[in-house]
């Protein structure tokens, strides 16, 4: 089982000439600013779906609090660039690490529980997270934290999600991510197989977490500006549409449901109102048309082991 080979090779020639290809046209002012401002909300939008649809779409566990670690990592970086005018790779670093400890913390008692009870369950962490963001001074409190540099540029933004992607799609791949669907298929015959449910839950939450944290420190070290409001259960319900109109279980279904999600939003800029009302037909329309989602279960290979053996057709 060797890493590096022929189709490895190629794969990786492929990610570094979409990202000097498209370092170059931003360079060259051909993607002007407004455009790499939907880039910027497509790339995060990308690793916040891929996090979740870890949890949700491969555990199986329904969470509705995914924003409050995006929240927990915007405000780690700001403090981390802003208030101490430390450089973004410790933002980065103190955005990923705070949000896996909440993710650890409200993991282990949060996940003995199962479907609506969980989902209501992380739904008020999330509300919780958003109070204290409101009551702190020192973040800005309701009127938000401003003045933060802005160090998201697309080197970090393109590499962040690449690395997502591909730890990710790994795990899923690896013995842990195939307890990790046992537990999804079903909870009681894996725990009767060894499984150890509890622990991969804990797991998968944490590693979500993390990588929500990342997006965070990607989102509030490009707008210069955050609030609590930002991160609140719309935007939880946000990631989570964009986790099912790609394919729960499926991660190349997630980072198509964050471009074409993302597209539309940009189209209905000018009517907000009508947002949520075209979200919630879209996801009539699938559930009711495409149940598995845009790419269903189409597999993703991304760096994969020569010899591997791919076990399910889910993992991407």
């Amino acid at each position: 089982m060797k890493l590096f080979n022929l189709k490895n090779a190629f794969s990786l020639s492929v990610v570094l000439v979409i990202y000097a290809a498209a370092g170059l046209l931003i360079n060259s002012g051909f993607i002007d600013s407004y455009l790499f401002l939907n880039i910027v909300l497509i790339g995060i939008n990308i690793i916040l779906a891929v996090s979740l649809n870890l949890i949700t779409g491969f555990t199986g566990q329904f969470s509705l609090g995914h924003a409050a670690f995006m929240s927990i990592g915007a405000y780690a970086s700001a403090v981390i660039t802003a208030k101490l005018s430390l450089p973004f790779w410790a933002g980065v670093a103190a955005a990923a690490f705070f949000a896996a400890v909440a993710g650890l913390v409200i993991g282990i008692p949060t996940l003995r529980l199962k479907g609506d009870y969980l989902a209501i369950a992380t739904l008020g962490f999330g509300e919780i997270i958003k109070i204290i963001g409101l009551n702190i001074d020192y973040i800005g409190g309701a009127t938000g934290l401003n003045d933060i540099p802005q160090y998201t540029t697309w080197t970090w933004l393109y590499f962040s999600v690449v690395a997502t992607v591909l730890l990710v799609s790994n795990f899923v791949r690896s013995y842990n991510g195939r307890a990790c669907i046992a537990i999804r298929e079903d909870e009681i015959a894996a725990e009767a197989m060894g499984v150890n449910t509890t622990y991969y839950k804990v797991l998968v939450f944490t590693i979500g977490a993390l990588f929500a944290g990342v997006a965070g420190a990607l989102y509030a070290n490009y707008f210069y500006f955050i609030k609590p409001d930002s991160f609140g259960f719309m935007k939880s319900i946000d990631i989570l549409v964009i986790v099912v109109f790609g394919g729960m279980g499926s991660i190349s279904g997630s980072i198509a449901g964050a471009v074409l999600l993302s597209i539309i939003s940009l189209f209905l800029q000018s009517i907000p109102e009508l947002r949520m009302v075209v979200y919630s037909v879209i996801l009539f329309l699938i559930m009711v048309y495409r149940p598995n989602g845009l790419l269903g279960k189409a597999g993703f290979k991304f760096f994969k082991k020569r010899g591997a053996r791919n076990a399910y057709s889910q993992s991407r």
